[in-house]
């Protein structure tokens, strides 16, 4: 469905932040992105949306392909008709707005006003909280909520590919857990597909058909996610176990020497 063909990205004509970047995600699955802060993930999904072009940045080397479509030659409202949606870290949602006013602001691509209001009463199904909050302004709900409220807003274009942008951040791991497994909900009952780009492995893995492991602009290791559950490496470097499963102390996973076969 999405395929990323060796990209690279530059942001200023002079910054290098993707590396040759190939990532394929097939129709109908859930695929993570791990990785530490400044991995170049949030760029990846950029680079997907177009948003990158608003930062300028732009994808110089290698190509984005959406069902053979070129997203990186066309602009990110075309990109949006097309179905793609990108749910942004740290929630964004409009603290002015309603809940059922964000919502709308998430239609704006569609134009039956019949299948909006199915869809808001959609998206109350997989978030009953939102219902209970349709009437609030969004700055007066709760981080969970509001976090709800952004997927939901993403879901109203009515996307056949959703990319999420650390949605656990900031969140109780009750919310979390509740959350990733509406997402979970959403790719078995309606097809969706899901990049989904995640500093909680544990959980990210948990849900994902296949993962991908991103290092300095780089993919350094990919695979089936029940694979890279069990890979020593992702164990020692991301869960902070060790080989034999004792726990290690910050600061040793922090500052860990990468073994040679990590980028073999």
């Amino acid at each position: 469905m999405l395929t990323l063909n060796n990209i690279e990205v530059i942001f200023d004509n002079i910054i290098l932040v993707l590396k040759g970047v190939f990532l394929q995600v097939d129709q109908g699955k859930i695929v993570t992105l791990v990785g530490s802060n400044g991995a170049g993930k949030t760029t990846t999904l950029k680079s997907i949306s177009g948003l990158i072009k608003t930062e300028r940045g732009r994808v110089t080397r290698g190509s984005i392909e959406l069902d053979g479509h070129r997203l990186d030659r066309i602009d990110p409202s075309a990109i949006v008709k097309l179905g793609v949606a990108q749910v942004f870290e740290g929630r964004r949602v409009f603290e002015h707005l309603t809940v059922r006013e964000n919502l709308l602001v998430g239609a704006h691509t569609q134009s039956n006003l019949s299948q909006i209001r199915q869809d808001i009463e959609r998206i109350f199904n997989y978030f009953p909280r939102l219902a209970e909050r349709v009437n609030v302004k969004a700055g007066y709900i709760s981080g969970g909520e509001q976090q709800m409220l952004a997927i939901g807003r993403g879901l109203m274009s009515r996307p056949r590919l959703l990319l999420l942008d650390e949605p656990s951040l900031g969140l109780a791991p009750l919310l979390v857990e509740e959350i990733f497994s509406i997402l979970k909900r959403l790719n078995q009952e309606e097809g969706l597909t899901i990049l989904l780009v995640e500093q909680n492995v544990t959980m990210a893995l948990a849900i994902a058909d296949e993962g991908s492991v991103m290092e300095n602009g780089k993919i350094v290791l990919s695979g089936p996610a029940e694979k890279l559950r069990g890979n020593d490496d992702i164990k020692e470097f991301y869960l902070g176990l060790s080989e034999v499963g004792t726990k290690k102390s910050y600061r040793d996973v922090k500052h860990y020497r990468r073994r040679k076969r990590w980028l073999s």
